[in-house]
């Protein structure tokens, strides 16, 4: 068995190593502001309603800043978002040339959320006090929507790749008779897109409160700290328990219409009854499994609500049809942490419902501060192994049972790929520190005309500026005016 996967490897184009490398880096660096993209519109304009219904000059103070925020966020995205899409043509050219015309659509609703999404975020930023207060929010409320459009776009394609549909094929085998409908409404469709849009709630809402909760970890317990960390975690808090049913449902979506992933996903390599659960674990090429905590019976219950449920195993199809022993245990090992950060993080949100519903306040355990302040970095990880769970456990396949991996790779020599896999690492380090500075550059700025207001200075805030003029000039800590 050894040899055969030694085989394999060797069988696999020389492009098929760094194409996989370079997809995989950028796909990982774009999905931690995929988060921001799709739910902080809607977290902010939820502020931005707090702020007019109750006259709260707080609320839409902390809704200017967070749209900045998205501005930015929107901006890194862009450039992030477009290498994918060149990516997906220029390494890939054998899915897109040959099923481009099946699942293509999602890409173009995908392209016209985009577009949309850029000029909503447009007007929005500049209505800051040129609006009137009620017509600038309705504005904005087009906002959340296309972000979710764009959304479904990229998991309608996402889960036609898993299950795909729509579509005949001819004598050569390629794909005819087309139905873009059902290409669209897939059977993994509809549990992969919730899914991921209330994950997408949850770890922006985590991610946005645990800046405010280290700031309340640090002494600031004011007005501006307490209402910037309550709605998105509330928000969080809510879609946490929903995001942990919606996970085991598509679990089981996932063991009826993917048994080969689930059975990756569960590293169960002979198909059974009665089969045990493995928390993490390693599996060998011969079948055994190394390390990890067996729990009897636990695997087929999930499946299926009893030990008697048969799961097929990664034996149940030939070895070239099946995911190998590394990738199945890297499978595996992102969805067990996925599982575990979801489960602490239903805890977390328990603990603030909790204390809530009896004392009408916000936790003063210092651990609880310390855990909301972790939230956020947690979600992103649960976030990627979300993604690492579902493209490694659908491999060799990058079309289900219908397109191979290494038939879809570029024929670009692999040395020149690994140059381009080079150059990419060194963009994103200049793009993504470049947005982490802007946003010190924007925290500092907002500290002072706080500090400024708060010493009974004019307090005037960046977001009232031109945006396409030159900022005011901001005073330093000392008063002075000075850089």
């Amino acid at each position: 068995m050894h040899s055969t996967v030694l085989l394999l490897a060797a069988d696999a184009p020389a492009q098929l190593l760094p194409a996989r490398q370079l997809m995989a880096f950028t796909l990982a660096s774009h999905i931690i502001l995929v988060p921001m993209g799709v739910a902080l519109p809607f977290i902010t304009l939820l502020m931005h309603y707090r702020g007019i219904r109750h006259n709260d000059p707080t609320a839409l103070l902390l809704a200017r800043r967070w749209s900045a925020v998205m501005a930015v966020q929107f901006a890194v995205g862009v450039v992030t978002g477009t290498v994918l899409s060149f990516e997906f043509g220029l390494l890939w050219p054998g899915l897109m040339g040959k099923w481009g015309d099946v699942f293509g659509i999602g890409f173009g609703v995908e392209a016209w959320a985009f577009f949309l999404e850029a000029v909503l975020i447009a007007v929005y930023l500049y209505g800051w006090r040129r609006l009137k207060p009620r017509t600038h929010f309705l504005l904005g409320l087009p906002l959340p929507a296309a972000a979710l459009m764009g959304a479904f776009g990229i998991l309608a394609a996402n889960s036609w790749m898993n299950t795909p549909r729509g579509f005949s094929l001819d004598s050569a085998g390629n794909p005819v008779d087309v139905n873009i409908w059902k290409a669209v409404f897939t059977p993994m469709f509809g549990p992969q897109y919730w899914h991921f849009v209330v994950a997408m709630l949850l770890t922006a809402g985590y991610v946005v409160a645990g800046v405010y909760a280290v700031g309340w970890l640090r002494g600031r317990r004011d007005h501006y700290h307490r209402l910037g960390f309550t709605v998105p975690f509330t928000v969080a808090a809510v879609a946490t328990p929903i995001q942990f049913f919606l996970g085991d449902s598509i679990a089981r979506q996932v063991f009826q219409k993917q048994p080969v992933k689930f059975a990756a996903m569960e590293i169960v390599w002979e198909t059974d009854t009665h089969m045990p659960e493995y928390l993490f674990g390693r599996l060998h090429p011969d079948g055994s499994v190394s390390g990890g905590i067996k729990i009897p019976q636990l695997d087929s219950i999930l499946a299926g609500f009893s030990p008697d449920t048969k799961v097929m195993g990664l034996t149940a199809v030939p070895e070239s049809d099946r995911p190998n022993a590394t990738q199945a245990t890297i499978a595996h090992w992102a969805f067990d942490l996925m599982v575990v950060i979801g489960s602490v993080l239903v805890l977390l949100a328990l603990w603030y419902a909790l204390v809530w519903w009896r004392h009408r306040r916000l936790p003063a355990s210092k651990w609880f501060w310390r855990s909301a302040a972790c939230a956020g970095v947690a979600s992103v990880v649960a976030v990627e192994c979300g993604w690492v769970t579902t493209e490694v456990g659908r491999q060799p396949w990058i079309v289900y049972q219908n397109m191979r991996v290494a038939e879809a790779v570029t024929a670009t020599r692999s040395t020149t790929l690994w140059i381009m896999f080079g150059l990419v690492i060194v963009v994103y380090v200049f793009v993504f520190g470049a947005f982490l500075a802007v946003l010190l550059k924007m925290r500092t700025r907002w500290r002072l005309a706080d500090a400024q207001q708060g010493t009974g200075g004019p307090g005037e805030e960046p977001e009232a500026d031109t945006p396409y003029g030159p900022r005011s000039s901001v005073p330093s800590a000392s008063g002075d005016g000075r850089p």
